[in-house]
């Protein structure tokens, strides 16, 4: 896959399919011709909510959505959509779509249930506002099955056990 470098700060960030990957560079000077020094390493930044049904998806998967969901929830109704991931392409798909973004919650929530688990993180649904459903895509539901199938987790197994955390 083919990169795009983009100079910000004291790291290197660029694409890679659906990540956004960062080199950061702790400098204890400069080396060569204003090359960073120290050691280099990366890390995925990726936020995702996915658009299969969550029925679908492992527990890794699972959590780690309802995780990113409360975020991305907070940046569009508490932050009124400023600050940190407020100009990722998953929140921007999402800006004037809580009531989709509601609905996708509830639904991860009745998984959640049925795996066992106890929830107890409500969003407001006074703040649900504008259309139910998504139609806006990062990825088709179809190249996230195959992002999902190639991953080396649950997904998609015929039933997910059922969990008492």
């Amino acid at each position: 896959m083919a990169c795009k470098l983009i100079p910000n700060g004291l790291f290197l960030s660029f694409r890679v399919g659906p990540y956004l990957c960062k080199f950061y560079y702790f400098c204890h000077g400069l080396v060569g011709r204003g090359s960073p020094g120290g050691v280099a390493y990366h890390e995925y930044v990726s936020m995702r909510v996915w658009d299969i049904h969550p029925k679908h998806l492992c527990r890794k998967h699972l959590l780690g959505e309802h995780r990113e969901l409360h975020g991305l929830w907070n940046i569009l109704t508490k932050h009124k959509g400023k600050g940190g991931y407020a100009r990722h392409p998953e929140t921007l798909r999402w800006v004037g779509k809580t009531r989709a973004l509601y609905e996708r919650h509830e639904a991860l929530v009745r998984e959640l249930k049925r795996r066992g688990y106890q929830h107890h993180s409500p969003l407001d649904k006074r703040l649900a506002r504008g259309k139910g459903g998504q139609k806006v895509f990062i990825n088709t539901i179809a190249e996230q099955k195959v992002l999902l199938r190639d991953k080396p987790c649950d997904c998609f197994r015929e039933s997910h056990s059922i969990t008492n955390p």
